[in-house]
């Protein structure tokens, strides 16, 4: 009964590159966020890419190409996977700065799929505290990149665009359908299941309709503006 009850969701894939004109020699940083009921059964929850400089032609594209490749087994979509991005860089003065942070849903829909993901990192309150972090080295940034897969306390966090990241995604899904979830193949897929409780929290960014006898749950992107814990 315990192997009827659970899912499968396999991604692959990999980070293939990022435009941030303004640097060079970058590497990137990722990691999954997802509920309490999801478990990685193969693969690596995250990892580091290595060090690439800028492309020298007019696109300007640090490429990474770097994989990614494990499996998800849950009982609810609730807390449905993301893949939480950060890209570092040295300054002028050879220290390690962040030069973007950036979030994303893992596609619920089985397929290949391409997701631009904007990039921001932290601004420092005012120009004074601007200039001392510059001075010390100490620049503004997330205690844990995992913050900016969640929507608390955005109001009290000041960000600026800066870059962009593509990442290809290849998703294959097992026992959906024998569950009860109907995985659409539109550009915003549902998943469809009897009614039930949804767990209280701010894992995942979901609206969930109650009908009569289903739930259309969609799994939408987050915001990469939610942030919080910066030190």
């Amino acid at each position: 009964m315990a192997g009827q009850s659970v899912f499968l969701l396999m991604v692959t894939g990999q980070i293939e590159a990022g435009k941030f004109s303004e640097f060079d020699d970058l590497y990137c940083k990722y990691s999954f966020v997802f509920g309490q009921d999801w478990v990685i059964t193969t693969g690596l929850e995250e990892g580091i890419s290595q060090i690439t400089k800028k492309s020298r032609d007019a696109r300007q594209l640090f490429v990474w190409n770097f994989p990614l490749d494990l499996t998800f087994k849950s009982t609810n979509p609730f807390g449905w996977p993301q893949l939480v991005l950060s890209v570092y860089g040295l300054d002028a003065f050879g220290r390690e700065v962040v030069r973007g942070y950036g979030a994303v849903h893992v596609p619920v829909s089985p397929g290949s799929h391409s997701r631009v993901i904007p990039m921001f990192v932290p601004e420092s309150s005012s120009k004074l505290q601007k200039f001392t972090s510059w001075i010390m080295g100490r620049r503004p940034e997330f205690v844990d990149p995992k913050f900016v897969a969640q929507g608390e306390s955005r109001e009290v966090t000041r960000v600026r665009s800066q870059g962009s990241i593509t990442v290809k995604f290849n998703i294959v899904t097992k026992d959906m359908k024998t569950l009860g979830y109907k995985v659409g193949a539109a550009e915003h897929p549902a998943l469809v299941t009897t009614p039930t409780s949804h767990p209280s929290g701010s894992e995942a960014a979901s609206n969930i309709t109650t009908q009569r006898r289903t739930t259309d749950l969609t799994v939408e992107t987050g915001d990469p503006m939610a942030t919080s814990g910066i030190r």
